[in-house]
């Protein structure tokens, strides 16, 4: 193993290059840094986040002794001299589930999270447990001793998904695709998607058209893009990515599906039916502000990154802010809390964007679908209460018709129905809004997977997982299609 030590900003740190037979020349490379302590590539790193970084990745380096560069991604680890300890804190987050049988298990999860800072994985948060159900919820790492302890005490069968949440985040990005650009197979940042919106509406202007339908907290510009055949008073279905911030794999799916729509249309008969005959509004990242903190500061932030007044605390969850008994039942009021509804219904700038477009497009859009992760998942209303929608027998039909055809490509199981009793009561959400507006084929996808990685998943399982969800997205347009109302 071969040793350099260069200067980067205020910090000194030696490179270590694993299986390397000669040492290189890294004084000038080109690098892509990981800017947070769990996070992704970037180089835009703020100075006060380096101390707490112990890998990197360089794209290409220099061999001067073979006076040639070298393109091909090497990972090193970095041994910080600034700090005593070369790993931060995160490296033994632990991802726990918890088997709840009744009452008393759920009272002492109450009472744990009382005592310990949790972050509910799901259910979203500690209310909104259920008995016979499974919890999973991240633990810090100085914590972990201490909530094993108080899971065995009491009792409470449990498992740990995964053992150091920092490795995990760091093996998210396994893709083999090697490019510094946007790629339909990795986790792209906000900048590149961004970008990405404006190419693919310019090279396919038959297609494909972009509109900005709002700003976020933090001034970032809302794009949709309408896919589809030109035509006049078209159907149409509504479909969004990326409420929660932490759930990459959402964004990637609406790449994916913008990506299948240009490359099938005239190849595919589906396909082609189904653009030439309805458009597609796709909404590639609701939560923007968010997304983009995840990248840069903390990667599993969920909320929004507005402020809220009287408290430091920050953001409001998008999937609470909708006005569909609204903070009525699992949700909180407190801006500290990762389910809080805000201030008011729509108060947030993104949820009116969202919600102003379909009330102005209400009579063309046909279905609305929003994708979520993980726990695979297709559900429909209701949410904010324990009813049944007026279509319920079409929905449940349509929906285990869904996943059986997304099924048939991986033999990925989901599960289905109403949304409260399926997963959980939630009010102020996105599909039953849509559903009370009158749009009569709403529906929550949650991707993969079922915990094992949980937000987390690797690059890796972005072309399945797509791949299948496309399978189920196609059966609903279909469907839709041939029940216009």
């Amino acid at each position: 193993m071969r040793s350099r030590r260069v200067r980067l900003s205020d910090f000194t740190f030696t490179f270590h290059f694993h299986a390397l037979e000669k040492e290189m020349d890294v004084s000038e490379f080109a690098v892509s840094l990981p800017n947070s302590p769990i996070g992704p590539h970037r180089t835009d790193l703020a100075p006060e986040v380096l101390g707490e970084i112990d890998f990197l990745t360089l794209h290409s380096y220099q061999d001067n002794n073979a006076r040639k560069t070298i393109n091909q991604d090497l990972t090193v680890p970095i041994c910080n001299q600034n700090t005593e300890n070369t790993l931060d804190y995160k490296s033994s987050d632990k991802v726990f589930r918890v088997h709840v049988e009744d009452e008393n298990h759920i009272s002492l999860l109450h009472e744990l999270a009382s005592t310990r800072q949790m972050d509910f994985w799901k259910p979203d948060s500690v209310t909104q447990i259920k008995p016979h159900s499974t919890v999973d919820f991240r633990v810090k790492a100085e914590d972990t001793v201490a909530v094993e302890d108080f899971l065995g005490q009491n009792g409470l069968r449990y498992e740990v998904l995964i053992s150091n949440l920092r490795s995990m985040l760091e093996a998210q990005f396994d893709s083999r695709v090697r490019t510094t650009g946007h790629s339909y197979e990795k986790y792209n940042n906000w900048e590149t998607i961004e970008a990405w919106t404006e190419q693919v509406a310019t090279e396919n202007p038959d297609l494909i058209s972009r509109s900005a339908i709002g700003t976020t907290f933090l001034g970032n510009t809302i794009y949709l893009l309408k896919v589809g055949k030109p035509g006049s008073n078209k159907p149409a279905i509504f479909m969004d990515c990326g409420f929660h911030a932490r759930e990459w794999i959402s964004p990637a799916f609406c790449q994916w599906f913008v990506r299948e729509a240009v490359r099938t249309y005239g190849r595919e008969i589906h396909m082609t039916e189904f653009l030439d005959k309805l458009d597609f509004y796709v909404l590639p990242v609701v939560n923007i502000d968010g997304y983009i903190y995840t990248w840069t500061t903390n990667r599993m932030w969920r909320k929004t990154r507005s402020t809220n007044a009287g408290t430091t605390c920050t953001g409001t969850d998008l999937n609470r802010n909708f006005d569909a008994g609204w903070c009525s039942i699992g949700a909180s009021n407190s801006p500290c809390a990762e389910t809080y509804c805000g201030s008011a219904a729509e108060s947030e700038k993104e949820t009116k964007a969202v919600a102003n477009f379909i009330r102005n497009h209400l009579s063309s859009i046909k279905a609305y679908l929003t994708i979520h992760s993980y726990s695979q998942m297709m559900l429909y209303p209701y949410s904010y209460a324990y009813k049944l929608p007026k279509n319920n027998v079409e929905l449940n039909t349509l929906a285990k018709g869904a996943v059986k055809e997304l099924a048939t490509l991986h033999g990925t199981a989901y599960t289905y129905g109403p949304g409260a009793s399926t997963i959980y009561p939630a009010a102020g959400g996105s599909d039953d809004w849509a559903y009370d507006q009158g749009i009569k084929y709403s529906f929550t996808f949650e991707l993969r997977d079922k915990g094992r990685y949980g937000f987390v998943l690797p690059e890796s399982q972005i072309q399945p997982t797509c791949e299948e969800t496309m399978l189920a997205i196609k059966y609903v347009t279909s469907y839709v299609l041939e029940h216009l109302y």
